[in-house]
């Protein structure tokens, strides 16, 4: 995957983990209703941060051994 391949990716996946924070807190802020779909909310939200986290450690990676 190239740097810009990485850098698109990165932006998408920022943009949906930011909309994902948003979701996970307004549903906290809504407890106890909905309290059900709390569990697969957050984890959803984990993935993504996991997900962003490895993007943004492989871009480093690739920019350092320039």
């Amino acid at each position: 995957m190239t740097i810009e391949e990485l850098t698109a990716k990165i932006r998408k996946l920022n943009s949906k983990a930011g909309q994902m924070k948003m979701d996970l807190h307004d549903l906290a802020e809504g407890l106890p209703t909905d309290y059900k779909t709390l569990m697969d909310v957050a984890a959803e939200t984990y993935e993504i941060y996991r997900e962003l986290d490895g993007l943004k450690q492989q871009l480093k990676k690739i920019e350092d051994a320039k």
